[in-house]
């Protein structure tokens, strides 16, 4: 079979890889995707479009109930979750759809296999480098961009078997909802899934091993949304871990154990793993190639250039945030830096925006309050709370607030989290100042639309300037 040569081969069609792949002929390099399951990979496929369209339907339920008090009265003997279900499959579909609308706008050549990378000489590459697909074709190109993502990590004792203990995957995959879950892990995997779960009601234990869920994020933030969470009927365990589990008919009861020693059994028929995701890097043998890997994540260098020389790696590969959205800027700076630009380098981990979904939700960017203690760095800090924001009182949503961190003598910004409707949205008029280098002052001075959720973000602003009108 014939050779196919390239500028650019990408493993992986993620956010990062597809993104890389457009951005890379934009720039007039002649690009390849591998892609052994879906294009659009993980994300679209099995992660961020999928979950978020479950919330979506899990914030409908919920609506419900507000429609009790107009007087109005629903059945829900009949309802039907494989349709919540094919709804998120059919978003996901569409999506993955769109990726390949745009290989081909973008004239890239799309292989739907399994790629691996063959040597020209014992331990290294040379300029031109091979992968060997399981379709039997070879493909040549200077330059190879490793984007295979990663994949769901287990706990011992606790082996995933996407039927009675699940990963993410396998909860998406559901078609059907249990009665009763047991989440392991309060990030925001965990915390998603244990909205949607408590959501259509299902009885939902949360199990975290350190003092708070959402350990990441700012300690106010995660107080809150637990006390949020609570109300709405989930289960919290913090400081907590299970121990192990019998299966006894058709549920499984689990031993908790918390900071103490105390134990208590918790009778449940599922059980989610969600303690973060591994890198996916396994199958592709990195050390016979001398790609430097540290615990499986691969080394990289300004550009995200491997120890290996035309080799590249971006996205959950590597050590850094586990985000679409980083995966594909990181794509989009190697493969500048490979067409001879002059892109910025690493990402500024300060720039990166995070957001929970869950109802309220959760976002933020930069250092948390609790870094800046830790690092010993001077700060000063405003607060708004969304009941002072008339949209927010409007709407019933008043739970959350606006968190500013400045510097004390000049006052630039610098981080910002949310708690509340919308903050995942909201975050980016607060990040879009820092990253411009404006003052609390430029935004506090900005006329915002009456009533709306961003006023909340003036008001905050006003309040470093010392000046807050409504709270």
């Amino acid at each position: 079979m014939a050779e196919k040569k390239y500028d650019i081969i990408i493993i992986g069609s993620g956010p990062g890889g597809y993104v890389a792949a457009i951005r890379a002929s934009q720039l007039g390099l002649k690009a390849a995707v591998i892609e052994k399951e879906k294009a659009g990979g993980i994300c679209l496929n099995l992660g961020c479009i999928p979950s978020k369209s479950l919330i979506h339907q899990a914030t409908l339920f919920r609506s419900i109930k507000e429609l009790s008090h107009m007087g109005l009265s629903i059945d829900t003997r009949n309802f039907d979750y494989s349709y919540v279900q094919k709804q998120s499959r059919i978003a996901a579909e569409r999506l993955s759809k769109g990726v390949h609308f745009l290989f081909k706008k973008n004239i890239i050549d799309y292989f739907q296999a399994e790629g691996t990378f063959s040597l020209e000489k014992e331990g290294t590459f040379s300029k031109e480098k091979n992968v060997q697909l399981s379709t039997g074709e070879n493909l040549k190109a200077e330059n190879i961009i490793i984007a295979t993502g990663a994949v769901p990590r287990s706990i011992p004792g606790f082996e995933i078997d996407e039927k009675d203990i699940l990963s993410s995957t396998g909860a998406l995959l559901s078609t059907s909802i249990p009665r009763s879950i047991l989440i392991l892990g309060g990030g925001a995997i965990g915390i998603e899934f244990a909205y949607i779960f408590n959501s259509f009601g299902v009885t939902v234990y949360v199990v975290e091993m350190l003092e708070r869920i959402l350990p990441l994020e700012d300690e106010e933030i995660a107080v809150n949304l637990s006390r949020s969470l609570k109300k709405q009927g989930i289960k919290i365990r913090t400081s907590a871990k299970a121990l192990s589990y019998k299966k006894e008919n058709n549920s499984y009861s689990v031993i908790i154990e918390d900071k103490s020693g105390n134990k208590e059994s918790i009778a449940v028929e599922k059980l989610l793993v969600a303690v973060g995701r591994a890198p996916n890097t396994e199958k592709l043998h990195l050390n016979d190639f001398n790609i430097k890997t540290t615990k499986g994540f691969i080394d990289v260098k300004e550009y995200y250039q491997t120890s290996v020389p035309g080799v590249f790696a971006i996205g959950d590969v590597i050590i850094s945030p586990q985000l679409a959205h980083v995966a594909s800027k990181e794509g989009e700076i190697a493969v500048e830096y490979i067409a001879g630009k002059n892109p910025e380098k690493k990402i500024n981990p300060d720039l990166i925006p995070r957001a929970v979904y869950c109802e309220p939700q959760a976002a933020g960017f930069g250092p948390t309050e609790q870094q800046l203690k830790e690092e010993n760095r001077a700060y000063q800090k405003a607060v708004f709370p969304y009941k002072g924001a008339g949209k927010a009182t409007a709407v019933n949503k008043t739970d959350g607030f606006v968190k500013l961190l400045y510097t004390e003598e000049y006052k630039e910004i610098i981080g910002a989290t949310i708690l509340g409707a919308d903050a995942s949205e909201l975050i980016h008029e607060i990040l879009l100042a820092r990253k411009a280098e404006l003052l609390p002052e430029d935004v506090a001075t900005m006329i915002h639309a009456h009533p709306t959720l961003s006023e909340a973000v003036m008001e905050v602003m006003r309040g470093a300037e010392g000046w807050m009108i409504h709270a």
